[in-house]
């Protein structure tokens, strides 16, 4: 009885976590009509995430061995690519494409990871991964088409691509950090990992904005910071507590919901259309998804 009760705790904290990554595009999209651009949404974004990942990278690195070199280097890198790569290139693509099919094209990081690792680690490739991938990209294609149909195409296919060279983006994060979560733990290394992103971030926007680039409508910092609370803080940490209690394969199921929740927020809050063909395409995506997250799980 007490297992049953704390696997569904651990499910109720997946699902939250799902709901919290669903609403990062929602938020951007809300708040990009008073102006403001990617670089400079995404710093606030961080700079509201950070004293809560820096309480617990120096809770943890003080009850933990000390990083190498090699160590550091890794997670410079892996920051680079997972928190910082992927999401400027996520926001910036925010900018041509719906958030329904943001998420659908950064929902296929599973997929490539599985090619990284087949390309890069010599793992094997099965016919099962095979026909998910094909499912995958088929449900991408379908929900082109709808995007296709709202607006300007050049438009659409470069919001596309920005979004798919996120997805990548993460994917070789995720390939990185199995190692480093071994060795270091969830927790510390996603702390260390965000707070090296933060830095990286501040430069770039240091680089190419003035410091009066932080001054913005009131609205702005209400969707920064509640990018920062609810689709950042909340959803790392509910996930990372939810893989330790089922698992990472049996975690990840849950994720499944987040394209549905973010076309339907996207039709609720941002007025977007729901067409035959971009439901048809979501469910190819998580069917196809769901194939290799029960191949992983075994």
């Amino acid at each position: 009885m007490v297992l049953e009760k704390s696997n569904a705790y651990a499910a109720g904290l997946a699902l939250l976590a799902a709901l919290g990554f669903s609403l990062k595009a929602i938020f951007i999209k809300l708040a990009y009509p008073y102006g403001v651009d990617a670089i400079t949404l995404l710093a606030l974004r961080m700079v509201f995430s950070l004293p809560v990942f820096l309480w617990v990278g120096l809770v943890r690195h003080k009850a933990s061995q000390n990083l190498s070199m090699d160590d550091w280097a890794r997670v410079f890198l892996l920051g680079c690519l997972g928190y910082y790569g992927a999401s400027i290139l996520d926001f910036w693509g925010l900018e041509y494409i719906s958030a329904g099919l943001e998420r659908l094209i950064l929902f296929t990081y599973p997929t490539l990871t599985i090619l990284i690792g087949v390309l890069f680690q010599g793992k094997t490739f099965t016919r099962r991964e095979f026909f998910a991938i094909v499912l995958c990209y088929s449900g991408i294609g379908f929900a082109f088409i709808h995007d296709l149909g709202q607006g300007d195409s050049a438009s659409v296919l470069i919001g596309g691509a920005l979004v798919f060279a996120s997805s990548v983006s993460y994917a070789l994060y995720l390939s990185g950090s199995a190692p480093m979560i071994a060795r270091l733990g969830a927790l510390r290394f996603s702390a260390l990992a965000m707070l090296v992103s933060t830095a990286v971030t501040l430069i770039h926007f240091f680089a190419a904005q003035p410091l009066s680039a932080f001054i913005q409508p009131l609205p702005v910092y209400g969707w920064g910071l509640a990018m920062a609370v609810f689709a950042t803080i909340v959803p790392v940490f509910a996930l990372s507590a939810a893989i330790r209690q089922l698992g990472a394969g049996q975690a990840s199921l849950y994720g499944m919901i987040g394209p549905m929740l973010t076309i339907g927020f996207g039709w609720w809050l941002l007025g977007e259309q729901i067409s035959l063909e971009q439901m048809i395409g979501a469910a190819l995506v998580v069917v196809g998804i769901l194939i290799v997250s029960r191949r992983s799980k075994a």
